[in-house]
């Protein structure tokens, strides 16, 4: 498999929002809910931009509390892998210390012409907190730092009993699977054989456009193209007929159909 990142419709909605933020100025809604189904690539999407944009990503936990959140967040602050970061006692003060970190990073940032941003995924568990969600709020206020919740369906939900924290939410970014010419992109850029087009429909078909069934896909097409290298335009449908592509997501295996299986020509 190519090790390349694609740039899917998904990741391009992501940064318009991240866009908008920036175009906001001294909005205090420095809040985004990112969201959808699992297998989208949301983990994969956030992590990467947060690294390559030196911004703090952090996995929510379900027995998180403000205290060990916060603990997270300045640990996860450092530097240098090997860096010794001090967390003060109290909530008080690991308070201020997190405030003095954000407002640090933001302006270093700034001078740059960077975003600085906290990504906090698996953010359901925070959601689904009370004391989490205002922590969270007072957090992104005070510093004037983003913070972007990625979650799953209960997000949205979660965040509206909280009318203050729901009030400061510049957007919500819903991540969808992928169509038709966004599952031939993602064959195109990742997959070391090349695929014909009857084959990319039979896979947008099965996989509903999930990346994590897609990557599947790609891997049982590929372990059969290594053996079997396609003629002409690509691996076809044809070509695959009988083999195995990839698992639903109740284990059970969905093979490519057998009424394709003819002499290669």
């Amino acid at each position: 498999m190519k090790p390349v990142f694609v740039e899917t419709r998904n990741y391009n909605v992501f940064l318009e929002a991240i866009d908008e933020l920036d175009d906001r100025g001294s909005d205090e809604r420095r809040l985004i809910i990112v969201d959808g189904l699992p297998g989208l690539g949301k983990t994969t999407i956030l992590s990467r931009w947060a690294a390559n944009e030196s911004c703090i990503y952090l996995r929510g936990k379900s027995e998180w509390t403000s205290y060990w959140l916060m603990a997270e967040l300045l640990t996860e602050s450092r530097q240098q892998p090997d860096e010794i970061v001090s967390l003060p006692h109290g909530f008080e003060a690991r308070f201020g210390a997190c405030l003095a970190m954000l407002a640090e990073r933001r302006r270093a940032a700034s001078a740059i012409g960077a975003q600085f941003a906290v990504v906090i995924d698996e953010a359901d568990y925070v959601s689904a907190k009370s004391k989490l969600v205002d922590t969270v709020r007072d957090l992104a206020d005070l510093s004037q730092v983003p913070f972007i919740l990625v979650g799953m369906g209960k997000i949205r939900a979660n965040i509206t009993r909280h009318p203050q924290t729901a009030s400061r939410i510049a957007k919500y970014v819903r991540f969808e699977p992928a169509d038709l010419d966004g599952v031939k992109q993602f064959l195109r850029e990742k997959c070391e054989i090349a695929v014909a087009p009857d084959l990319a429909s039979f896979v947008h078909r099965t996989t509903g456009g999930f990346n994590r069934e897609l990557l599947g896909a790609i891997k049982s097409i590929e372990r059969f193209g290594y053996r079997n290298p396609p003629p002409g335009e690509g691996m076809t449908l044809r070509d695959m007929a009988g083999q195995h592509l990839i698992n639903d997501r109740q284990g059970q295996p969905i093979s490519v159909p057998a009424i394709a299986m003819v002499a290669r020509a």
